[in-house]
């Protein structure tokens, strides 16, 4: 009878994300108002859905009742999250907080099968995180001159990324100076400082009148990426690059500017392969570079890690071996950088597909408000955000299925990290601000067209 409910289950799960997915992409092309809202409640069936089916099988898995308390406390802590976030700010984006919810609670289920107590401390983070970063659009709404604020971002990000050389302070993980530890407690810098960055960025060029201030913000910007360099984190180093140069682009419309910076990019690469390949100041980067060129040459070595994802999201196939009846843990830090394989092996590739797809929705959703609002301010910052989301995913997702060299950067609110989740829904707050702009525009758009119809039709003196 279990393994009949088992395999009931498992399709079920797989058609529900196949649903939600699906569900992502006809709100942007729902005719009305009543069908997006359709659209965006059956979105909410299936999170809790797929969220109830997985602990039921984790806790037939291992027969734990603190399993049970744990799925009823994330139930508890998501829907008031959701309630009072929509109580509390008119018009937020019902799909940017339907993803996110959702993203944040695959996350808990792949770490509660991957280590109880990680998913503990994830989701002990994840309410602290969701209860600071709900302040954030009220905080936005009063800091009426932020944009004026290029300076204090791009001062206060420096200073942040050179915490890492501190002695005492800094610490090397994976061949990486970017982390900081206090006392128990570790954390990333970068995380916070790529929402500066772009902040920066985008203040920046609000304020550049001449190709002058643009060529002063490329060399501060270049200064950022020098630091990530010498932290030895090309990961963060990409992304804060592309996003450059895509809210560069966007700001001056000129595709020199993007396509030059594009093969900039390409041209530093390969010479800086060729001049370090034969040193040992990034031996790191050279093994993940052995290791996509071919991870099964030295596959109890600088491979290994590559080539358990690869057999793990082989082994799992479309539908996935069942939650617990695979072996993640043969994948070195699966909890993290790894955990789309480990997803991919039990729960099955159609559901990673629709899990990059939720990314790509949420993306296009943060475009399209981007290109909503008018303040040039906030259409920058909505832009960088979504440019730095999707490309941290597909940096994460091209490492483990070998599509690039691995980066060693995490899949945002799915992978285990304080400073990651954090982050990331600092971001999605971010967004969430602006579509709320975009509609007290709309609002206020129509009240005016509504004032002119009244005028209008009055009689006249």
């Amino acid at each position: 009878m279990i393994r009949i409910f088992t395999a009931i289950t498992k399709y079920l799960t797989l058609i529900f994300m196949a649903l939600y997915t699906f569900k992502c992409f006809s709100y942007f092309v729902a005719k009305n108002k009543k069908k997006r809202t359709s659209n965006l409640n059956k979105q909410v069936f299936y999170i809790f859905a797929i969220h109830l089916m997985c602990y039921m099988k984790l806790f037939l898995w291992k027969h734990e009742v603190k399993f049970v308390l744990f799925y009823f406390t994330q139930v508890f802590v998501c829907i008031l999250y959701m309630v009072l976030f929509q109580k509390s700010y008119k018009n937020v984006s019902r799909l940017i907080t339907n993803n996110m919810v959702f993203l944040l609670m695959i996350g808990y289920i792949m770490l509660t099968r991957l280590s109880f107590n990680l998913a503990i401390r994830q989701a002990v983070m994840g309410t602290i995180a969701l209860f600071i970063t709900s302040f954030i659009p009220f905080v936005l709404r009063r800091l009426k001159n932020i944009r004026k604020w290029n300076v204090f971002f791009g001062v206060t990000g420096l200073l942040l990324l050179v915490t890492v050389f501190i002695p005492g302070l800094g610490l090397s993980i994976y061949g990486s100076r970017n982390w900081i530890q206090i006392g128990s407690f570790s954390l990333q810098p970068m995380e916070f400082v790529k929402i500066l960055f772009i902040f920066f960025v985008a203040s920046s060029l609000v304020k550049a009148n001449t190709l002058a201030d643009i060529i002063i913000n490329a060399v501060i910007s270049v200064l950022f990426m020098l630091i990530l360099i010498l932290e030895k984190d090309f990961g963060a180093m990409l992304i804060f690059y592309i996003c450059y140069i895509s809210m560069v682009y966007l700001a001056t419309s000129r595709a020199r500017f993007f396509f030059g910076g594009i093969l900039a990019a390409v041209a530093a690469v390969v010479l800086g392969y060729i001049l370090l390949k034969d040193t040992s100041l990034f031996d790191h980067v050279m093994t993940r570079v052995n290791a996509w060129k071919d991870p099964f040459k030295d596959i109890y070595g600088g491979g290994y890690q590559l080539s358990e994802s690869l057999f793990a999201i082989g082994t799992g196939g479309f539908i996935g071996a069942g939650l617990g009846d695979g072996m993640p843990g043969y994948i070195p830090v699966s909890e993290s950088d790894f955990i789309f394989s480990a997803i991919c092996e039990e729960l099955g590739v159609i559901f990673g597909l629709s899990l990059i797809l939720i990314y790509v929705s949420s993306f296009i959703a943060m475009c399209n408000i981007s290109m909503k609002i008018r303040s040039p301010f906030y259409k920058y910052i909505t832009f960088g955000i979504a440019v730095c989301m999707i490309t941290q995913v597909l940096l994460n997702i091209g490492g483990v299925t070998k599509f690039i060299p691995s980066t060693g950067v995490t899949l945002p609110l799915v992978s285990h990290g304080f400073s990651s989740v954090f982050s990331t829904l600092i971001m999605y707050s971010i967004v969430q601000y602006t579509y709320i702009l975009v509609n007290d525009e709309a609002e206020y758009v129509e009240k005016e067209k509504q004032r002119i119809l009244e005028l209008a039709e009055q009689p006249e003196y």
